[in-house]
């Protein structure tokens, strides 16, 4: 009789032994997915002069991205903007990816213990406060989209000169529209259709800590404006982008972007 129990309890605990073990791989599963997504940081370096422009370039070149690259970051982008006559400031953008907020936080601090990077960019860290290498820099800190969690270094080939890289700022009026511009990218399926058309984007990312919140940002690459304008037309004549902004749930989720065409240094790595 005593076996008989042992057999029944042994059958009635199995099954629940194994549900508990399938959900822990699948909260696992689930963990993984969520801390794949790399952060961004967003650094626009503004001038007032072109030496200044010079200073922070060879700064960037000689000891910034080789210190970053030493220490596991990669796929690291400079960019100048295009000039136009509405906006003929100088600036410099640099987009780096981070596996972790933790790896963001202690970026300066290991930078710091390197004596090879303190020394490349000697000129730069130790500039004068009479003149320094750049008038100031923004930040900007984001996390990618579940839909694109990594960051994606274009094939395209061609003049880096021509290169067109479309960097977008969408804004709401209040979290919830935010949210909800947030949903019609992953969930609304217009990254799909992104895709589909070979934006080529490099990024979609939420803006966590910025000074244009709420909002998000994301960047396309194009061979050159030529085919950066076919592949917009090709974007709003599409059958799925008509009836996704029709959608009475995705009504009034924007409520300003900002546009800039960028082109890479020769030192950026995309």
């Amino acid at each position: 009789m005593k076996v008989i129990k042992l057999i029944i309890l042994i059958v009635i605990i199995f099954p629940l032994t194994n549900c508990k073990k399938r959900d822990l791989n699948n909260n696992s599963k689930n963990t993984i997915k969520v801390e794949s997504q790399q952060y961004y940081q967003l650094k626009v370096y503004t001038f007032d002069t072109d030496e200044q422009m010079k200073s922070t370039d060879k700064y960037l070149k000689e000891a910034y991205l080789p210190g970053l690259k030493k220490l596991n970051i990669k796929h690291i982008g400079v960019f100048k903007q295009r000039l136009n006559e509405n906006d003929s400031t100088k600036k410099t953008f640099v987009l780096i990816p981070f596996s972790s907020m933790k790896q963001f936080l202690d970026l300066e601090v290991k930078l710091n213990k390197d004596t090879i990077y303190l020394a490349s960019g000697s000129n730069y860290i130790n500039a004068s406060h009479i003149q320094p290498p750049y008038k100031r820099i923004e930040s900007t800190l984001m996390k990618a989209f579940p839909e694109m969690p990594n960051i994606q270094v274009t094939t395209l080939d061609g003049s880096r000169l021509q290169r067109v890289y479309e960097l977008r700022s969408y804004e709401s009026a209040t979290e919830k529209y935010y949210m909800n511009k947030v949903d019609m990218f992953n969930e609304g399926g217009e990254i799909k259709l992104f895709d589909r058309l070979e934006f080529n984007a490099v990024f979609y990312a939420e803006v966590i800590s910025g000074s244009k919140m709420p909002n998000l940002m994301y960047m396309t690459t194009f061979s050159d404006m030529t085919s950066r304008n076919e592949h917009w037309k090709a974007f709003v004549d599409s059958e799925e982008w008509n009836e996704l902004k029709s959608m009475s749930k995705y009504e009034n989720n924007m409520s300003h972007i900002d546009i800039l065409f960028l082109y890479p240094t020769d030192y950026s790595d995309y």
